[in-house]
């Protein structure tokens, strides 16, 4: 991983990433970025998060082979089930870090922005557990489609604060959150949930999500005596993306493979596939690849999937892409949709829209993949939320 760890200046990737925030947001961000070289490597924090996200949050994930899909397709298909974690999703990992980091940087309060709902749902929980007040943003259009989870953490004592501008989404939740940190950093620390934003977020999400792959790789090789051939996963921000393919960057046979949302696929229609169609610009504090018209504005995204409704990514996709290390492609709603359901009967197992997204990418380049070929896929969360959702778009009979 050379072309990873040694980037030309701290916070960037290549080009893309940095810290563009206005200087307000620098003694807050400066604070955590000392905090993560004070406290992250002593042996108390390393010890206590190893304890928790083995006997807290249930690490380490199993992986499974999905036996009867793979008689259908041809070639092996795996799943890296965070499925199974506690909360249901990848989002644990990263929340339960930063909560634990936020505790013994002193502080009393911690907030989160959340699209699906699961990033708020983890950081809930992490508040829980360490006896801190909580707040999270959310779109006011994703607290209406991602209601189980709004109840979630309520339920567990957090304030959801639905957000009422822009597209009423992601994008604009982060924005809130920004805003509410500048006003409260003496006793607050912003739980960033994707690996995105101003440096040092990426990098610091990306290290506590990249459990996922690191332990994948291990498994794949204890289960099957080789590494996957594939490696697939959803990408909005992309923090279950980073999380799974970062530790196979190295392994140079491997193909990474990040998919992005291509909303409904028609013409002219929204979408969040940034990498694909999407043009260089700045947002939350990074430069990255975003949805932006000729005058440069940020478009709307769109899809089916609350977590991948977001119009950029993370800076460390853009790059992996621009060294033609991972290939990124496209799902669209329907094929999401469809995957939902296919996992689902086939084996028994129901996946969030956004995990289907990486579903569908594997269904429809079927033809594509070797026979044989060991594929592997992240299954970043459970689609329990996304059931009454889902059942909006398609039938059951």
């Amino acid at each position: 991983m050379k072309q990873l760890d040694k980037l030309p200046r701290p916070g960037y990737f290549g080009e893309f990433g940095g810290r563009y925030v206005p200087e307000i947001l620098l003694p807050p961000l400066t604070e955590l970025e000392e905090a993560i070289e004070r406290i992250m490597p002593s042996e108390e924090y390393r010890n206590t998060l190893r304890d928790l996200l083995e006997n807290y949050c249930g690490r380490e994930t199993p992986i499974t082979l999905c036996e009867n899909l793979s008689k259908e397709l041809g070639f092996e298909l795996y799943l890296k089930r965070e499925d199974l974690l506690h909360t249901g999703a990848h989002k644990i990992n990263n929340a339960i870090g930063q909560a634990l980091l936020a505790k013994m940087m002193g502080k009393t309060h911690v907030i989160a922005e959340t699209g699906a709902g699961q990033h708020g749902v983890a950081t809930a929980t992490a508040a829980a557990k360490f006896g801190l007040r909580c707040t999270v943003f959310m779109g006011a259009k994703d607290v209406e489609r991602q209601a189980p989870n709004v109840q979630r953490m309520k339920l567990m004592g957090a304030t959801v604060v639905p957000v009422q501008n822009g597209s009423c989404t992601l994008k604009d939740a982060i924005n809130e959150a920004l805003r509410y940190w500048i006003s409260h950093q003496h006793d607050t620390l912003y739980v960033f949930g994707t690996a995105a934003g101003p440096h040092p977020f990426p990098t610091l999400v990306r290290n506590l999500q990249k459990v996922i792959g690191t332990e994948a790789r291990a498994q794949m090789l204890a289960k099957t005596g080789s590494l996957p051939d594939y490696v697939v996963a959803a990408v909005g921000g992309g923090s279950n993306a980073i999380g799974m393919l970062y530790p196979f960057v190295g392994d140079e046979g491997v193909k990474l493979i990040g998919v992005e949302a291509g909303g409904t696929g028609e013409p002219g229609c929204e979408n969040s596939a940034a990498i694909n169609l999407g043009k260089p610009g700045i947002l939350h504090g990074e430069l990255t690849m975003l949805l932006q018209d000729e005058h440069g504005q940020i478009e709307e995204s769109s899809s089916i999937s609350a977590g991948l409704d977001y119009p950029g990514v993370g800076p460390e996709h853009v790059y992996l892409h621009s060294i033609g290390r991972a290939h990124y492609g496209i799902a669209y709603d329907q094929e999401a949709l469809d995957a939902f359901k296919r996992l689902s009967r086939t084996e028994g197992i129901i996946p969030a829209l956004e995990s289907s997204h990486a579903l569908a990418w594997v269904f429809s380049h079927a033809a594509e993949i070797p026979a044989g070929s060991k594929v592997l896929v992240n299954l970043s969360g459970r689609g329990d939320k996304d059931l009454a959702h889902a059942l909006q778009h398609i039938t059951l009979d």
